[in-house]
């Protein structure tokens, strides 16, 4: 599935956490002692984190790292070789940058749970990231909180040029014998629930705020002739799509919706498209087997920055090779800040209620 990104931020967003605002050096980590004091060092203490942003490229964990430092950097082995540090402040928030694709996200997201360096048994986890949407059910900078993950990468495909004429899709569920069948789940990993409760709450503790916006991606907006993708962007909550294969058009969207409601029992609805979060929720899950984290704790947060398939009249091909056009990477980023950081604040500033599980309405 595509990760959203604009092609010049990938080569930029390595460097992109050098600038970061650290916290004193008495509170830096052992493992940075030098040579003649490290035998007076201190064992590096397990930190206790609250909330856990999980980013999956520099520009993504940039924005957290821009609004909510001071941060201690603290290096973990088994991340990304590109993204080797967590940051944590003051308030026992932490951001972590995974490496995009399924592969990078569930290494990273296992190096990170089974570490000593952490304790993360009452740990909000909050992934933030970009994606392409779907105009039926938002537009540019629309912040949407999932329900339901879907991998769109586990299915069978046929060649295009050879779909049977009474098929609607050359894709179809593994071991099935149509594209309307549900197949077995043999993986496991096909679709995930996350906890209804806590998707609510951060909804209701994030519909209100003010996103931005810009006039690229308003003129973008304007070339569809319908809502929501002509309307301004507001926090939302439909579901997510994950793959590693970047894609772009009409039938393929309707297979993407078609694929949710198959996967969901007719429950999830197709919103956003992504690379990472069933892998991400896959590594939370082996750690939760192991007591080391609640997976009644992770939230899921996705801003569109393009649009995932074209306008009347435009050709798939040009929506794909002309997406960073469109305007929405910038709002997107900026709308993961603002739609996010309202659950932020509240785990934090209101800990006692939720150290012990999502507070009932």
């Amino acid at each position: 599935m595509q990760k959203r990104i604009l092609a010049a931020s990938v080569a930029l967003s390595l460097g992109m956490l050098a600038g970061v605002s650290l916290l004193p050096a008495a509170h830096a980590e052992a493992g940075n002692a030098t040579p003649g004091n490290a035998r007076h060092a201190a064992v590096p203490r397990t930190r206790h984190v609250k909330v856990m942003i999980v980013s999956m490229f520099g520009p993504e964990g940039k924005v957290w790292l821009d609004h909510l430092g001071p941060w201690q950097a603290i290096t973990v082995e088994g991340l990304s070789p590109d993204y080797p540090q967590v940051h944590c402040n003051a308030q026992d928030v932490c951001v972590m940058t995974t490496g995009m694709g399924h592969a990078n996200a569930a290494a990273s997201m296992m190096a990170l749970s089974f570490s000593p360096r952490f304790d993360l048994r009452h740990t909000y986890f909050m992934v933030a990231g970009i994606a392409g949407i779907d105009p039926q059910q938002g537009t540019l900078g629309t912040a949407a909180w999932a329900k339901y993950l879907v991998d769109f990468g586990i299915q069978w495909e046929i060649d295009a040029r050879e779909i049977p004429p009474d098929w609607n899709s050359g894709y179809l569920g593994i071991n099935t014998k149509s594209p309307t069948d549900k197949p077995p789940l043999d993986y496991r990993t096909e679709v995930f629930q996350l906890n209804p409760q806590l998707a609510d709450a951060a909804f209701a503790l994030s519909r209100n705020v003010t996103l931005a916006d810009n006039a690229q991606a308003q003129a973008a907006r304007a070339k569809f002739d319908s809502a929501p993708a002509n309307q301004p962007p507001k926090v939302t909550q439909c579901d997510t799509l994950g793959g590693d294969t970047w894609w772009s058009g009409t039938k393929l969207g309707d297979r993407a919706r078609e694929w949710t409601k198959i996967l969901t029992d007719g429950k999830g609805v197709y919103c956003t498209t992504q690379q990472e979060d069933n892998a991400t929720y896959e590594a939370l899950k082996r750690a939760a087997s192991a007591n080391r984290v609640d997976l009644s704790r992770v939230a899921v947060l996705r801003a569109g920055s393009d649009f995932d398939r074209p306008y009347q009249g435009q050709t798939s091909v040009d929506n794909l090779l002309n997406y960073a056009a469109q305007g929405g990477f910038d709002i997107a980023l900026d709308n993961l800040y603002r739609a996010g950081n309202p659950l932020v604040q509240q785990i934090v500033t209101h800990w006692s209620e939720w150290r012990e599980g999502v507070p009932k309405p």
